[in-house]
This record gives C-alpha cells, sequence and structure tokens, in this order.
C-alpha cells in the first residue's frame, strides 16, 4: 500500500505540473494585457509613479518580461515557496486573502456535505428496497428535481419564497445590520441564519445524482447471486441489506465521495455569489471578473491540487470497504 500511494502522489505531481503549465499558458495568451490595465489604475492614483514605470515594475514582478517557459518556471518557483504574487483586486498576498475566506466555503461545503451524505445514501437504500413502490416513485422525482434543477434558479426560488414572502432570512450577506451589536451567541445564531439558504441549496442539488447512484448500484447488488445465496441460508433481511448488500455498493459510491473533496474547499461559486456569501468562490468570481490573474491562478491551481487529492483519496478507500480489493 505505502508503495502505491507514493506511486500515486508521483504521478499526481506530474499531473499537477503538466495542468499548471496549461493554466500559465492560457493567461499568458488572453488577448486583453492586464498588466497594461493595473499599470494605468495605479498611475492615476495621487502621488504614483508614471505608466510606464508601473508596467516594466509588474511586468518584472510577474515574469512577464521572459519568454513563456522561462516565464512559467519563475512562477513555478515562488509558487513552491508559497509566494503567489499580490493580488491586483483585493491589494494583499494572494494566500493573505485566501486564508481569510477560506473558512467560509469549508463550513458551507462540509455541512452541506455531511447532509448530502447521511440523506441520499439512506433514501437511495430505501428505494432499491422499496422497488416500484410509492417510496421508490418519491425518492426518484426528488432526485430528478435535484439534478435537473439549475443552481441559479433554485437558490433564486429559496430566496424568493423565504426571503422576499416570508421574511424567514436575509436575502444575503453573511452577517446582518446588527452583527456588531450582539454578544458571541447572538453573533453566532446571525451567520448560522445566513447560512440556511446556501446550505440548503448545495444540499438538495447535489443530492440527487448521490440517491440515484445509491439506488441502481443497490440494485444491481441485490440481485447478485450471493445475496440470493445469503437469503437461502436463512440471513435476516436487515443483515442482507445493510451489511452484505452496501458494502458491496459502497465502491462506486466512494468514487462520487472522492470526487466531492474540491467542494468542500473549493467553494460554490455560482451560490456563493447569488447569496454573497464571502467565501473562496465568490471570491475567486470577483477576482476573475476585475481581471485579477495572480489570485485566479492561484484558485485553478488549488482546484486541481484538490481533484488529485480527492482522486487519491477514493483510490485508497477502495481497500479500506471492500477487502477483495489489494493493491500489490
Amino acid at each position: 500500500m505505502r508503495k502505491y500511494v507514493l506511486k500515486r502522489i508521483g504521478l499526481s505531481v506530474v499531473l499537477l505540473f503538466f495542468v499548471s503549465l496549461i493554466i500559465y499558458v492560457i493567461m499568458r495568451n488572453i488577448p486583453t494585457s492586464y498588466v497594461e490595465m493595473q499599470a494605468r489604475l495605479l498611475s492615476q492614483t495621487p502621488g504614483a509613479k508614471s505608466y510606464q514605470e508601473w508596467l516594466a515594475q509588474l511586468t518584472k514582478s510577474y515574469g512577464m518580461d521572459k519568454g513563456m517557459i522561462d516565464g512559467f518556471f519563475y512562477w513555478l518557483g515562488n509558487a513552491v515557496k508559497g509566494d503567489f504574487g499580490d493580488s491586483w483586486f483585493w491589494n494583499m498576498p494572494v494566500t493573505a486573502k485566501f486564508s481569510q475566506v477560506i473558512w467560509d466555503s469549508f463550513t458551507l461545503g462540509s455541512i452541506s456535505f455531511v447532509l448530502q451524505v447521511f440523506i441520499a445514501i439512506p433514501l437511495g437504500i430505501l428505494a432499491a428496497k422499496k422497488q416500484y413502490s410509492r417510496t421508490d416513485y418519491t425518492v426518484t422525482i426528488v432526485a430528478l428535481l435535484g439534478i435537473s434543477l439549475p443552481t441559479f434558479f433554485f437558490a433564486t426560488l429559496l430566496k424568493l419564497v423565504f426571503s422576499a414572502w416570508l421574511g424567514w432570512f436575509d436575502l444575503y450577506g453573511k452577517v446582518g445590520r446588527f452583527y456588531n451589536q450582539l454578544d458571541s451567541f447572538g453573533k453566532f445564531l446571525d451567520v448560522a441564519n445566513h447560512f440556511v439558504l446556501p446550505i440548503a441549496t448545495l444540499t438538495i442539488i447535489s443530492i440527487g445524482s448521490l440517491m440515484r447512484y445509491t439506488r441502481t448500484n443497490m440494485l444491481e447488488v441485490m440481485n447478485s447471486d450471493f445475496i440470493r445465496t445469503a437469503r437461502a441460508k436463512g440471513v435476516s433481511e436487515k443483515r442482507v441489506i445493510n451489511y452484505h448488500a452496501f458494502r458491496n455498493t459502497l465502491i462506486p459510491v466512494v468514487t462520487i465521495l472522492g470526487g466531492s473533496l474540491p467542494g468542500l474547499f473549493a467553494g460554490a461559486l455560482i451560490t456563493e455569489t447569488l447569496f454573497q456569501i464571502p467565501g473562496i468562490g465568490y471570491t475567486s468570481y470577483q477576482s476573475m471578473v476585475n481581471g485579477d490573474i495572480p489570485f485566479t491562478m492561484f484558485y485553478m491551481v488549488f482546484m486541481a491540487v484538490l481533484t488529485l487529492l480527492g482522486t487519491l483519496i477514493a483510490d485508497i478507500l477502495y481497500a479500506v470497504v471492500d477487502p477483495r480489493v489489494r493493491v500489490s
């Protein structure tokens, strides 16, 4: 197992290198020069240096005066040291801004992930146990709604009903207008109140595919020969479903759950933007539309790292959930 993990980590590093190169090449070939735009804006501030001086300084600091390959290795050398440069839009180091906003995204992502697992998997198993019943049809309809509804539409619908009509929650933001006047527990409740609708959006949109996937794989496993053998031996239906069938269903389910890892840290760009939650997704969206190349580069590389890490964890979990899977 150790040899396998080290091999996969080495492969992930190679993949990350080429992904970073592709990202850098795309950024360098964007038609609009954001370095020139940034130099022009900085030169217009009172007492600032001239446009040409700012342009030369920014071009040198981001390796834009070098060739494509040399510039990439210059950026990569700084990135390995944890230096992704200063954010043009936020006027602070990229890593400093990242540390400010990542925890809001992690809170939203982790809570919605836990709810997704504890709602989708049991309902998928229940639908498989009661195939073609009302319960099965109800779960199927809910799953199809979750899969089909666009995030922006469902989030807007929740805001219309629970914010505009009922007035239970604020339309957007992380805190209310009286946040600074509250005590510690009141501040916690205020933030929790603002997180309800974004978490509901992420959860309902996500459970559909996992529910359908769990149901489909449970039905396939329950029609297997070893399940019929277990029933013929007099094993209780509860043990057949919850132990024999479910354990064999876990392998494909783990694939989906491993792929969900980037969502825990990467932020939900559309949901955070619609509700204006200052997480990494909303921050990255603002950085992209404002031409903040350093932060955008960091965000895309960060997403690539999370995707590779999620795949690695899923591969390792295969051997954990199924003893038949062994890595030589």
